[in-house]
Order: C-alpha cells, then structure tokens, then sequence
C-alpha cells in the first residue's frame, strides 16, 4: 500500500505550515525556507494549498484525485465537501478522537487490526465512516499499555463533532463537522480552482 514517507518536519518546513501538529515541527523554519516565502504565480499558490491538504491527511496524488471527483460530483459546495470525506476517514478519526498521536501511527494501527468500528474489524486507514459510527480499541489491544497511555492522555482534547468514552476505550463519530470546527488552516477554494482548469 503506498504512503506518504519522507521527513516530515522537513515537509512542514517546505510547505510552510505545521501540517503534522507536532509542536517542533517549524522550528528549524526560517525566512526562505518554504515553498510560500518565494513569489509563486496563482498555479503555484494553488498548487502548493493542494500539497499542504494533502499532508495534513496523508493521503497519495491518486487516491486525492478520486477524493475530488467525487466531491465536484456531490450536491454540496465542492470544497467543503472535500474536506469532510478526508476528515472521515478511519485514520483520520482515530488521530482525532486521541488514539494515536499522529496520522501515520493511527494509519498503523489501523493497518494492524487494532480496532473495531461498529464491532467489527476494520484495517483499511481509507475506510468512510458515516455519523453515528462507533469506534473501538479492541480488547486484545488494550494489553499494549502504549495504546491506552495515548488515548488517556489525550481524552481532553476533543472536537465538537466527536464524542469519547475513556473507561471504554471509545470513539463516536457524531455527525460531519461545520467547516469552522476542522482544525486546518486550509484555503479550499484554492484546490477546486486548481481543479477547475
């Protein structure tokens, strides 16, 4: 399955936003170092909105692309529509409802098996998870006390659209967010400008 590698802060730094949330991330960041500090034509501003979502998400060029046809072909406004199906992605909300402490150990987790969404097995990071849905560290899971360490420490941190259960080991996905909820500093009218050509 491919992924996104490479070095992330170097990434933040190139793309000139902390896209991974780790809090040393920009630290190394100077004047001239991003992609943003040098005069880009409007292709170029567009296009580095479109590389800068798509870190924060994790996501690959093909899979993105899919990812925006279908939001050009649903009913809402296309942009918003975007973000919502990358926020509901099962790595995704693992990351966010404090399972894990960044998108590419909730991706492996996700991988190994380590959950269940509506009591069953799910390890597809890609998976779309509609309001409502419940997930779950499974039992065998909350053996590895680095898991259950992660999730505890990070039960105050919550979002609006989600809702947590600590003594179970439990997320549920509420309902989609309103735009000002999601905690990304994104312009996505850029990238359906961007795809619009």
């Amino acid at each position: 399955m491919a992924k996104m590698m490479g070095p992330r802060f170097k990434t933040c730094r190139r793309l000139g936003l902390n896209v991974i949330g780790h809090p040393k991330a920009m630290k190394r960041a100077t004047k001239g170092t991003g992609r943003a500090d040098k005069k880009l034509s409007d292709y170029g501003v567009q296009l580095l909105e479109k590389q800068r979502l798509r870190a924060y998400y994790g996501v690959m060029e093909k899979q993105f692309a899919r990812y925006v046809d279908e939001a050009f072909s649903s009913k809402g406004v296309p942009g918003e529509a975007l973000l919502f199906i990358l926020e509901s992605r099962l790595d995704n909300m693992v990351y966010r409802m404090g399972f894990a402490n960044s998108i590419r150990q909730s991706r492996q987790m996700v991988n190994h098996g380590h959950f269940l969404v509506n009591g069953s097995k799910v390890d597809i990071p890609s998976y779309r998870l509609s309001p409502g849905d419940e997930v779950v560290l499974r039992e065998k899971s909350r053996k590895t006390e680095m898991f259950t360490d992660i999730f505890s420490s990070n039960i105050l941190n919550s979002y609006p659209y989600i809702s947590k259960e600590e003594e179970n080991f439990k997320g549920v996905f509420l309902r989609l967010p309103n735009r000002t909820e999601l905690p990304i500093v994104i312009n996505e009218q850029l990238i359906v400008e961007f795809y619009s050509k």
